[in-house]
């Protein structure tokens, strides 16, 4: 059965944040918040709890997970960067945005698009994520919280408690969050694609070509 953390969203408590860490480096799966939707998340290593998240997800071996981290230098050691992508990341990071870039060779084969050798990553504004990716000092394999068969994230973490507290090694409730995805960009050598519109608004916070 699944634990249940109530974790403050301003003031994380630094013994549940450690605890929550502890989980994950065990080959646990988690439920965690972020700036977007609710979130499924274990550790980048674990090819175990990566198929527990496709099970939860039922999705297939084309799932593209996502790699959650701390910051735009953590992000650069799994993605290979242009000078152009980077003035887009830092203008839009943190926030609610998942880029598709290029993987370098930090990031397992499994969790790269089988084709394209790419892979996803964000940087959350949220207080709970920062804190629990500082505790990991490593990034989070994490996939977006879609109950099979629904077209929307849940908010409500009883609820999320309730279905899934035997699938699951922990929930971590930090209150409600949104109901949109992150907005998915296609980064190119400073070629932006927007793939998925979610709850980032793409393009509004871009340097103009004067100040780039």
């Amino acid at each position: 059965m699944a634990q249940y953390f109530q974790i403050h969203p301003k003031n994380p408590q630094p013994r549940l944040i450690k605890r929550a860490g502890e989980i994950v480096r065990g080959g646990g799966v988690i439920v965690y918040p972020t700036d977007s939707s609710y979130a499924l998340g274990c550790h980048i290593g674990d090819k175990g709890a990566m198929e527990r998240i496709r099970r939860i997800r039922r999705v297939g071996a084309d799932h593209n997970f996502t790699l959650v981290c701390r910051d735009l230098s953590e992000l650069a050691q799994y993605a290979r960067v242009s000078n152009s992508d980077f003035r887009i990341l830092k203008a839009h990071t943190p926030g609610p945005y998942t880029f598709i870039l290029p993987a370098t060779r930090e990031v397992p084969r499994r969790l790269q698009h089988p084709k394209r050798k790419t892979i996803g990553l964000r940087v959350p504004e949220h207080v709970i994520s920062a804190a629990l990716l500082a505790e990991l000092n490593e990034p989070l394999m994490s996939s977006t919280l879609i109950f099979p068969g629904e077209e929307f994230p849940p908010f409500d973490t009883e609820e999320i408690r309730e279905r899934l507290e035997h699938e699951v090694d922990l929930v971590i409730d930090g209150g409600p969050c949104s109901q949109e995805p992150t907005t998915v960009v296609v980064l190119e050598d400073g070629v932006a694609t927007v793939t998925r519109y979610g709850k980032g608004t793409f393009g509004a916070s871009l340097p103009s070509p004067e100040t780039a």
